[in-house]
């Protein structure tokens, strides 16, 4: 018999995560996905944390450039980021640095960086230990 409980629950796909979620699952809190899917996002995370700014000292994850990371079937990964300001010179070298660290993850087979500007970045979006870093806490 079928969890009605379960039945009543919006349908999500169960690769996607909001960076919320990915931001939980780097902390070490549980996953609902499961410990593999978990694994793979903790190394996807680690290897976006390889990739800095240029001109910022804090690398593009903490920083909150990344605005979703989703995990699709066959190890494809799909990327939204953004940039601090529109006009950034190294755009985009800096989506070929994302998705190279992306694509060294084991069990990765294909990274898609997609650029986005909605919303803006803001220093809201940078975690608590790039604001320490940079001085802004």
């Amino acid at each position: 018999m079928m969890d009605e409980r379960i039945m009543d629950e919006p349908m999500m796909d169960e690769s996607s995560q909001t960076i919320d979620e990915a931001q939980a699952t780097a902390a070490g809190e549980t996953s609902t996905s499961g410990p593999v899917y978990s694994a793979l996002m903790n190394d996807i995370i680690a290897a976006l944390r390889t990739v800095f700014d240029p001109e910022i000292p804090v690398n593009v994850f903490d920083l909150g450039l990344i605005y979703r990371i989703d995990v699709k079937e066959q190890g494809i990964i799909e990327i939204d980021m953004t940039l601090t300001a529109p006009g950034c010179p190294v755009a985009g070298e800096m989506l070929g640095w994302v998705k190279t660290a992306v694509n060294g993850v084991a069990g990765v087979a294909e990274t898609n960086v997609n650029l986005v500007f909605d919303p803006p970045w803001d220093q809201s979006n940078m975690s608590e230990e790039a604001k320490l870093e940079l001085g802004l806490s």
